[in-house]
């Protein structure tokens, strides 16, 4: 089986719902409670993770499988919390974007990315060291 033509596929697949997910964000950043944007971003991420788990892109699987998780809790809450918990969004989107941007490179999904899947699924210690690795352990 020629994986090259599912992993175009992905990519480009991929892209799209990226690009849907930063539109959405956009929108979150003007309105917390968008309801329409909350689900946007909650099915553009369940999307991406199914992809990817197909073509064993597990640490693809992992960060949007992360994302989906956060916004079934903000589905739950009908907001984002704060502007900490839309930066950690974005920051999400922006690990998506260069692990697709790697797979497009080299075929290879980037090494798995622990703490960032750790703040999206709610570690409060976890969601700061991700959005600033700088800060001690």
């Amino acid at each position: 089986m020629d994986l090259g033509k599912y992993r175009n596929i992905f990519i480009d697949e991929a892209t799209e719902h990226l690009a849907e997910i930063s539109s959405s964000l956009l929108r979150l950043e003007k309105d917390l409670g968008s309801v329409e944007a909350i689900d946007s971003v909650f099915r553009m991420a369940h999307s991406i993770k199914g992809m990817a788990a197909s073509l064993e892109y597990d640490s693809i699987t992992e960060v949007a499988h992360g994302l989906e998780d956060r916004m079934q809790g903000i589905r739950a809450a009908g907001r984002v919390s704060d502007a900490d918990e839309l930066a950690l969004l974005f920051h999400g989107l922006e690990a998506l974007e260069a692990m697709v941007a790697a797979v497009r490179a080299g075929g290879d999904p980037p090494p798995r990315r622990a703490e960032l899947v750790s703040a999206l699924t709610g570690a409060e210690a976890s969601k700061k060291k991700a959005l600033n690795p700088a800060l001690p352990s």
